[in-house]
């Protein structure tokens, strides 16, 4: 026979206890609105418990009889004192239930906010990692789902488990003092009630939840996945391979609702067969108390109106605790958010990041990907001065763009460290460091937003001139003083409004206005056409004047005026020196990797004197 420790247990394995400290975490923040709720509801609670009490008085006033003189003045005396209880009982109820419900519609988007907040502020620090292998449509319907998760549950709990525990306490107590076997009737009938239906929620309806809110997510994903690369879809005609892909996971989405919900209605239909079996059981138990002589015609009454009361507890009581599974399991992503240790915490007392001149030192450094069989960087050590200008070139994976990540501790180093202006980057908080370095991707993503917000996200602070001052370095200005709305018109999701050209030169423009000590160009015109590119290099070669500038070079055309270029190979520097030392050097690999690209850029003319 399953206990109830083992029902507690089941419970326990569903997540509900973890769910119930999540929420309770929440609540225990507002200790004084939560006192007040709590108390208000106990109080209506008994307002329910005493209105059966109060009718059947007033049914036992009036049942005498009266004869032809009326009724007496003790008979008018308790009908009248019976009315006054049952009208006091009904206006304190809805009474205290008018300022709960406002308290409570206050608290429920208060609670709400701090969700979504704690846990976009604990994803926002996810490691680089975490990002790249999770889809951002399903990590967005994760936290908004456990938002309203959080609405069911608390719904669940206060307006039903909560009410229905004081309402069998104050009902059973109530019943036992006159008839102390119906009170244990009635005891044992809800409790094995509750005890049914948390069976049914964690072992019947819970598997089926957590099937459904798998395939929930996963096609919002899905769906998040292919609008964003609509320009894809389009330019491959593959729209109907995309609906189908859509069509095929709705499929499975509504095979498992129809699953998950078909086991509710089954699970209602139990609980409602228990109730009935309760009524008849109470109800036969009073008349058989009424044909000995042990009960009055209001207490009888007072039998059924208590049984009514109670029905109105109980008979959603089942939905409830399914509402309240279902947000359970809703609610799991958000808390495993929570608790899912972090891969790159700042150190317990991270102290904040003071830039002086930008020098980099990486000292013996050992570093390597999760999944790679060996480290890229074996006891590295390299050191950039103060202001000085260095190319990074070589092949792909040749650990360019890992130098520049550790550079911004996206990664962290198994052994070894990386020192900026004598600071070790591992005891500084990530967020001091990087708001100290400014990186133009190859790529540039821009925010949903304007213009003006885009080329100011690294300096939030900067006025309209200063903003317009940097789209000038950056020869933005050409293009943003010919859109309709100029610097306050909107980018679309990841810039792409714009031309690739464009997004590069906002992408430059916020680097002129952030204005940090240490610069990172990740071929930073390669989406510009020759003409753009002449000019704006001259913009680029102003911003790397007296800042430490780490260019990732994969057009070594664009590297002639660096200080030092650093040739990469298998994560250590082969050749290091000037483009004229390197060109220079017998057998140089900086010269064979020249040759190839010059090779490659005379294949399009000769393509093109062949085709004549």
């Amino acid at each position: 026979m399953k206990t109830p420790s083992h029902l507690l247990e089941k419970m326990k394995n569903s997540g509900f206890l973890a769910a119930s400290r999540f929420v309770f975490s929440y609540w225990r923040q507002l200790p004084f609105v939560m006192g007040f709720l709590v108390f208000t509801k106990a109080l209506m609670v008994g307002c329910d418990v005493l209105l059966p009490y109060f009718a059947g008085r007033l049914v036992d006033a009036v049942a005498i009889d009266v004869g032809s003189s009326g009724p007496s003045e003790a008979q008018s005396s308790a009908a009248i004192w019976a009315l006054v209880g049952v009208l006091t009982m009904e206006a304190s109820f809805y009474t205290l239930r008018f300022f709960q419900d406002r308290v409570w519609v206050w608290l429920a988007p208060e609670v709400m906010s701090r969700i979504v907040n704690d846990v976009f502020r604990r994803v926002q620090r996810f490691s680089t990692d975490w990002h790249a292998n999770n889809f951002a449509g399903a990590t967005v319907r994760k936290i908004t789902r456990g938002k309203w998760a959080y609405d069911g549950y608390a719904d669940s709990m206060f307006f039903g488990l909560i009410p229905t525990v004081l309402i069998v306490i104050g009902m059973s107590v109530m019943f036992y003092v006159q008839w102390a076997v119906m009170g244990l009737m009635l005891f044992f009938f809800i409790v094995g009630l509750i005890l049914v239906n948390v069976l049914l929620v964690t072992k019947y309806i819970a598997p089926a939840n957590i099937r459904f809110n798998k395939n929930d997510t996963k096609l919002g994903a899905i769906l998040a996945d292919s609008i964003t690369c609509n320009s894809v879809v389009k330019a491959f005609g593959a729209e109907a391979r995309e609906e189908a892909t859509v069509a095929d996971q709705t499929e499975k989405w509504r095979a498992t609702a129809l699953r998950s919900w078909n086991r509710q209605v089954n699970s209602g239909t139990i609980h409602s067969g228990i109730l009935v079996l309760m009524f008849g059981s109470l109800l036969g138990l009073a008349l058989v108390l009424w044909s000995r002589g042990l009960t009055t015609p209001g207490q009888l009454a007072q039998v059924v109106a208590s049984y009514f009361i109670i029905n109105g507890y109980l008979r959603h009581i089942g939905m409830h605790m399914r509402e309240m599974q279902k947000a359970v399991n809703e609610m799991e992503d958000a808390i495993d958010f929570m608790h899912r240790p972090m891969d790159m915490p700042d150190k317990q007392n991270a102290i904040t990041f003071k830039p002086v001149a930008g020098a980099i030192s990486f000292e013996e450094v050992t570093f390597h990907y999760k999944k790679a069989l060996a480290p890229l960087y074996q006891d590295f050590s390299l050191d950039i001065r103060p202001g000085e200008k260095v190319a990074l070139v070589g092949h792909s994976g040749s650990g360019k763009s890992t130098l520049v990540k550790l550079v911004q501790r996206l990664y962290d180093v198994e052994a070894g460290r990386i020192v900026i202006d004598g600071q070790d980057i591992s005891e500084v908080t990530q967020s001091s460091l990087r708001a100290n370095i400014a990186l133009v991707p190859q790529e540039p993503i821009l925010f949903h937003r304007t213009l003006r917000e885009n080329i100011a996200y690294g300096y939030p602070e900067a006025t309209d001139a200063e903003i317009m001052e940097a789209a000038k370095r950056a020869h933005a200005h050409e293009f943003i003083k010919d859109l309709e709305a100029g610097y306050d018109t909107l980018v679309g999701e990841r810039g792409i409004k714009l031309s690739g050209g464009e997004r590069q030169r906002v992408a430059l423009a916020r680097a002129f206005l952030a204005d940090c000590p240490i610069l990172i160009l990740d071929e930073a015109t390669s989406s510009l056409d020759s003409h753009t590119e002449s000019y704006i290099q001259e913009s680029i070669t102003a911003l790397m004047e007296g800042r430490t500038t780490i260019v990732i070079a994969h057009r070594l055309s664009t590297i002639r005026a660096v200080d030092r270029i650093l040739v990469f190979d298998k994560g250590r520097i082969i050749e290091e020196g000037t483009h004229d030392e390197l060109m220079a050097r017998p057998g140089s690999h900086y010269a064979s990797l020249v040759a190839v690209q010059m090779l490659e850029s005379k294949v399009p003319e000769i393509t093109q004197d062949l085709a004549s």
